[in-house]
């Protein structure tokens, strides 16, 4: 089994690879932004760091919860098929 540190480090590379990424240009809750950063973990879920198009507002914005459930649900699947193995 993984511990928290570890589970945390593959959200984060499966979270790059879906584009919360920096340098990746991604539109969400309603704006576009330009990622400065990758993602990182922030309590209970992960953050990005970006830039709003409109303002140009250096902000911090956390990736919806929905997908960082997924990504959760997969790893355990993994890792319960890599004990079943």
């Amino acid at each position: 089994m993984r511990n928290q540190s570890n589970r945390e480090y593959v959200i984060c590379e499966r979270l790059r690879k879906l584009g919360y990424a920096r340098e990746r240009h991604i539109h969400l809750y309603g704006e576009e932004f330009d990622l400065v950063s990758n993602p990182i973990p922030d309590g209970d879920g992960f953050t990005v760091e970006g830039v709003a198009r409109s303002s140009g507002a250096r902000r911090r914005i956390r990736i919806p919860l929905p997908v960082v459930h997924t990504l959760t649900q997969e790893i355990r699947v993994d890792e319960y098929a890599e004990i079943a193995a």
